[in-house]
């Protein structure tokens, strides 16, 4: 009995996952989640080696393999070269999960103001991104694999974040690509889904000034969340580690929202109507 729930718990040892973004935030929380659950994890940075190490000596303290790799995933040249480097350190490829953000600071501009090199930008770091990095890593992925892209529900189907403009027009792209992906692959039993990431604390938001960060976090602690607390990268590396399992395998072309809850609430209705 308690072999079967080892075996339960690491229900991904003896796959390969490669987790683009993967030293930081939401990233490393997914590395982190696959490796506890027995994957080995290609954790992919672009700047912070550091970083990078830090997170491999955490998937290694979970008892998993692994390795980094530097890659910057808007120039098509650098992702063939990062699967190259899966291809010979693993050999095959099981989890591929397009999560980097690219410089996402650099290119928020409401939709009036944004300049042709911002839009670009975003472009190549997420919709052209993705479609190099599932042209790559198809050849290389072994069939009932899972491929996972990260999106942000209120970017990629509401409109009030102006300044989200363009990434949030690249995530519903993403969105729209795991949906043609999914039909495409599955003859070979891959599932292609995409998870929206709700407001996560240690993420990319701590790159927000001060004051915005707080203002974010304290609203999502106030109610506007059901479950009282911003997210956490665990948070979304479970929901990742979920879809990865054999018992998911029935689950393909998705858009799944982890936010817990916070896109249940509804802005037209005073906060003390909708809380229990």
């Amino acid at each position: 009995m308690k072999e079967s729930s080892t075996n339960e718990h690491r229900h991904l040892q003896g796959k390969f996952a490669l987790v683009t973004g993967g030293s930081r935030g939401i990233g490393r929380g997914i590395a982190l989640k696959l490796a506890e659950k027995g994957a080995a994890v290609a954790i992919n940075y672009i700047q912070d080696e550091a970083a990078a190490l830090d997170t491999l000596a955490k998937v290694q303290e979970r008892g998993a393999e692994g390795f980094i790799v530097r890659a910057d995933v808007s120039q098509p040249d650098e992702i063939a070269s990062m699967v190259s480097q899966v291809r010979e350190k693993f050999g095959a490829l099981d989890i591929f999960v397009n999560n980097a953000l690219g410089n996402l600071l650099g290119f928020m501009s409401p939709p009036m103001q944004v300049t042709l090199e911002q839009w670009d930008e975003a472009f190549h770091s997420q919709a052209r991104a993705f479609f190099v990095g599932v042209r790559e890593v198809a050849d290389l992925m072994r069939d009932d694999g899972r491929i996972v892209t990260i999106s942000y529900w209120p970017g990629s189907h509401l409109g009030g974040f102006l300044p989200y403009f363009a990434m949030g027009s690249n995530k519903a792209a993403l969105e729209a690509m795991c949906r043609y992906y999914a039909v495409a692959l599955a003859p070979r039993g891959i599932t292609v889904n995409a998870i929206c990431a709700g407001i996560t604390d240690d993420s990319i938001v701590n790159r927000l000034p001060q004051e915005a960060q707080e203002a974010m976090l304290s609203w999502l602690r106030s109610g506007w969340t059901p479950m009282g607390r911003p997210g956490t990268p665990t948070d979304i590396g479970g929901a990742v580690a979920t879809l990865c399992a054999e018992d998911a395998g029935w689950i393909t072309g998705q858009t799944i929202v982890a936010d817990g809850g916070a896109s249940l609430m509804s802005p037209e209705v005073p906060l003390d109507f909708q809380r229990p």
